[in-house]
């Protein structure tokens, strides 16, 4: 297990979740299941024998997670973000990740669970970091009219914003 593991607190399906989610992403897996015994159950009104904690694996990461009832729920000031390399990635995890969910604005999504995601390919970190304010201000324009990024408007964007700082 790495040093810091991100532990996401589900009501009572964080195993539906964890399935949910290794079968988007490669390199996944579901690890250890820890249940309610008679003291756990009564404090998280958990019935005993159901899963408390679920370890599992996407793409290499670790994370937990726990069925700990209604007291809590997850929000968009914690999100995944996935590093995309291409439009078909944008794409697949768009599609599997808002299935049953809800789309958001500039990339991001709300999954079936709750969880915020943004789906963001990486040449948008690049096209942020260029040092011409025209270009990122460009760039930042054509993400808010965008629901799913689509690479190809971001270069639209940014290449006419290079237009015009040539002139």
């Amino acid at each position: 297990m790495t040093k810091i593991t991100p532990n996401l607190w589900f009501s009572d399906n964080a195993e539906e979740a964890a399935k949910f989610y290794t079968s988007i992403f490669k390199n996944s897996s579901i690890g250890a299941i820890s249940r309610y015994g008679d003291a756990g159950s009564s404090v998280s009104g958990q019935k005993k024998g159901s899963v408390m904690t679920i370890q599992f694996t996407l793409d290499g990461q670790e994370l937990i997670g726990l069925n700990g009832g209604p007291i809590f729920k997850l929000s968009e000031a914690v999100s995944f973000v996935v590093d995309c390399k291409d439009q078909a990635e944008v794409d697949h995890y768009w599609s599997k990740l808002s299935e049953g969910g809800e789309e958001g604005p500039c990339g991001w999504l709300k999954d079936k669970f709750g969880l915020s995601w943004q789906v963001v390919p990486s040449v948008l970190r690049e096209m942020m970091a260029d040092k011409d304010p025209a270009r990122t201000d460009a760039v930042m324009e054509a993400i808010l009219k965008m629901h799913k990024i689509d690479i190809k408007e971001l270069e639209k964007a940014y290449g006419k914003s290079l237009a015009k700082a040539d002139r």
